[in-house]
């Protein structure tokens, strides 16, 4: 991958690691589906599965084992999150928080592998079958996908207008839309004040989706390009004017020093999230 900055493609460069491997669905390319993004997202769900599961049978009531310590850290803290902001009640509230927290976390992580690592591998497989490694195309961080953090705030999303139906009844729910944030106590004033409480509505639900998701893929997606651009302002400029062994170091203490700040990122995106799906929840529950 560095060859094309080094030959002076440091546009090329950053437009391959910024394409998605696709395929056409349907006639006339009606859609396309990034198979990188649901690889890795499938990938990793079946590693958060597989490890908490077994965690989950083979836990004992003695002196853990340190990865059960690790698990039974993140359950407790997520637990103790959730009793202190959902009022309600719920047995479904703490296992998703938990959920969503670990596989945000482990799909932003994966902006930790190094940047030209798995794309390199991944060209030189296609090499290997023949097809032009040029085409070779590969993004590993499936949370600097918009589409990934929009499903993920759609089914947060969803989750809210079940949890309101489900705590409420029906009627509670759909009188709420048309009665609150402006209340009245005569009929008239219902009726007068319901234009303005719907729109009110309408906004506040449609924004909780939207900060959702581009709140995560912006960092996400500037996490992946910073490294990008360390890559190609480093190391491509050394090995094209010869300089390596003085701009190559630039690259690690560049790298170095963005990766220590971006796990703070990574770690605390991951956290906002669930910490917004319970609140959101938990609003969703409560009358007005």
């Amino acid at each position: 991958m560095a060859e094309e900055a080094a030959s002076g493609g440091s546009t090329a460069y950053i437009n391959h690691h910024l394409h998605h491997l696709q395929v056409s669905v349907g006639d006339g390319a009606f859609m396309k589906l990034n198979v990188d993004t649901l690889f890795f997202t499938l990938l990793l769900s079946s590693l958060f599965l597989f490890f908490f599961v077994r965690s989950a049978r083979r836990a004992t009531a003695g002196v853990p084992g340190k990865f059960q310590a690790v698990v039974e850290i993140i359950v407790g803290f997520v637990d103790g999150l959730v009793r202190e902001t959902f009022h309600g009640r719920s047995k479904l509230i703490a296992p998703l928080a938990i959920t969503i927290f670990c596989l945000v976390f482990l799909m932003n992580f994966m902006d930790m592998v190094p940047v030209d690592f798995l794309p390199w591998a991944w060209a030189r497989a296609h090499e290997a079958m023949g097809e032009d490694p040029a085409h070779a195309y590969l993004r590993v961080v499936p949370t600097a996908d918009l589409n990934t953090t929009l499903g993920l705030s759609l089914a947060v999303f969803l989750l809210i207008q079940v949890f309101g139906i489900s705590h409420k009844g029906v009627g509670k729910f759909t009188r709420e839309i048309f009665t609150a944030p402006f209340h009245a106590e005569s009929t008239v004033g219902k009726i007068a004040l319901a234009p303005a409480n719907l729109l009110l509505r309408i906004i506040e639900e449609a924004v909780r989706p939207v900060s959702l998701s581009l709140r995560l893929f912006g960092n996400m997606y500037a996490g992946e390009l910073i490294f990008i651009l360390i890559a190609v302002m480093t190391l491509g400029a050394s090995m094209s004017s010869g300089m390596t062994w003085a701009l190559a170091p630039m690259q690690f203490i560049a790298g170095f020093a963005w990766t220590a700040f971006h796990v703070l990122i990574i770690v605390l995106q991951a956290f906002i999230f669930m910490m917004l799906t319970i609140v959101y929840l938990s609003m969703s529950a409560e009358s007005h």
